[in-house]
């Protein structure tokens, strides 16, 4: 009888007979940029705004600890285990490394507080990082390591929002995590450069994320779309890691990536140092980027006037916001959180009516109330060309309220809080983190965090990081 380690052995051999490499030249170009970079040419604002944004990831995930659907996701990831695990942030859990990192991803990223980018085609960067502290864990990787990684995944996903509009072709944000994922996480694993094309391609090619996610009312997979990615881009490293192989062309092929969204130059060449990470938006409200500017207009006006005496709201907008939060008629009548917090009309009443948005906004109850249902009738929402001509450089809104003895009072803001334009100062970052901590651990361990992410180059193991998030109080 043929003992299991042979056939496994044989299984291998099989595996790894030669053939010719997967990699189109993009998919080369992709590849030798994962491997080329450094985390010496990363420049002193580029690893701030890594740390910032793992700072503000790690706030996002102790923020949605108790979210139903994480809790679902951490029990759910728990039943799978095995002898190469990694960890699931929070409970400290071990699972399979590619649904750790799933649950991390959904724990990141459900309370849609998380970073944002968009120029051609938008998406949040930061969903790669649950595939990064996954990869990260296997390959033992230092703090340094998982830097460079973290700049690296960022360029890759944002240069393809730089290059092409696949969102307005049906295409939704998870196609740039998972290639982002496979390959920032296949690099910290190890993997040389022909598993990475391969990975690059078992990633891609069998995960076209369709747009649909974000149309209607929205579901409890809106928050779990790029977790998936960032799960599916993990398996894709691990499957060439065992010598798997994966479609070949898988870009510029007949049937590949281009032929499905069509061909545009990626705009990524080895030897350039990452720099886009610094050109993501950093959130203060748990709602869609493309509602925040709207909020802190509609809190700017607050102060200046009775909302029970409010006759009608008009907002006006760019076309991308209206498109995603102002379009559809389910967003006068949210009945779920997801859609909630993706709706112009229910953030704009929620800010007038109770003042800055939280996690409170979207209680069951706050789906209910009355008064806010109300006001949310009274408002319309407009795109215009002046200010769609301003978006993406600017997200502006404008908001006019007249009240029922005909007075008017209007605002506009083109930058919110957390824009490249007017970023969060590293205070008011840190103040975010320990806000959203409150519910998840105490004072000190959210000081040991912040203080372990701030010299994370220093940090001989990623896993300090992680063990920190663990020690729930």
């Amino acid at each position: 009888m043929i003992s299991s380690s042979a056939i496994r052995h044989r299984q291998n051999l099989i595996l790894r007979i030669k053939r010719p490499s997967p990699m189109d030249p993009t998919t080369e170009r992709l590849v030798d940029y994962t491997l080329a970079t450094r985390f010496e040419d990363l420049s002193e604002p580029v690893i701030i705004a890594c740390k910032d944004r793992l700072l503000d990831t790690l706030g996002c995930i102790a923020g949605g600890y108790n979210h139903p659907v994480a809790i679902a996701t951490r029990n759910f990831a728990g039943r799978y285990r095995m002898d190469r695990p990694a960890t699931i942030i929070g409970n400290g859990c071990a699972a399979t490394p590619d649904i750790a990192a799933f649950a991390n991803g959904v724990g990141l990223r459900i309370l849609d507080m998380n970073d944002n980018y968009r120029v051609k085609s938008g998406g949040h960067p930061s969903d790669i990082l649950g595939a990064l502290f996954a990869g990260a864990e296997l390959g033992t990787c230092d703090g340094r390591s998982f830097l460079t990684a973290m700049a690296i995944g960022y360029e890759i996903y944002c240069s393809i929002c730089d290059a092409t509009d696949i969102n307005g072709k049906g295409w939704d944000q998870p196609v740039f995590g998972v290639v982002a994922s496979a390959l920032t996480a296949g690099r910290l694993m190890g993997l040389g450069r022909e598993q990475l094309g391969h990975a690059l391609a078992m990633a891609l090619v069998p995960n076209m994320a369709m747009i649909q996610t974000r149309k209607g009312q929205l579901s409890a997979w809106k928050g779990c779309a790029a977790a998936n990615a960032a799960r599916n881009g993990l398996f894709a490293a691990l499957l060439a890691e065992e010598g798997f192989t994966g479609p070949e062309q898988p870009i510029e092929g007949t049937h590949g990536f281009w032929d499905i969204v069509g061909e545009f130059e990626w705009p990524l060449q080895s030897g350039e140092p990452p720099e886009r990470i610094r050109g993501s938006d950093m959130k203060a409200f748990p709602i869609c980027v493309h509602g925040q500017t709207a909020v802190w207009v509609a809190l700017g006006l607050r102060e200046k006037l009775q909302t029970e005496k409010i006759a009608s709201v008009r907002i006006e907008t760019y076309h991308r916001a209206f498109e995603m939060m102002g379009q559809d008629e389910s967003r006068w009548a949210p009945t779920t959180r997801e859609t909630a917090d993706h709706s112009l009309p229910y953030v704009v009443a929620a800010a007038l009516l109770n003042g800055p948005i939280d996690e409170t906004a979207f209680a069951p109850d706050a789906l209910k109330d009355g008064k806010l249902s109300g006001l949310m009738q009274k408002i319309t929402v407009t795109a215009t060309e002046e200010m769609t001509s301003r978006h993406p450089a600017g997200m502006p809104c404008r908001l006019t309220i007249t009240l029922d003895d005909g007075s008017e009072f209007a605002h506009q803001l083109d930058f919110q809080k957390g824009h490249p334009s007017n970023p969060m100062s590293e205070a008011e970052l840190s103040t975010k983190f320990k806000n959203l901590f409150a519910t998840y651990g105490n004072e000190d361990q959210a000081d040991e965090v912040i203080d372990i992410v701030r010299r994370f180059e220093e940090a001989e193991a990623v896993a300090e990081l992680i063990t920190a998030m663990g020690k729930r109080s």
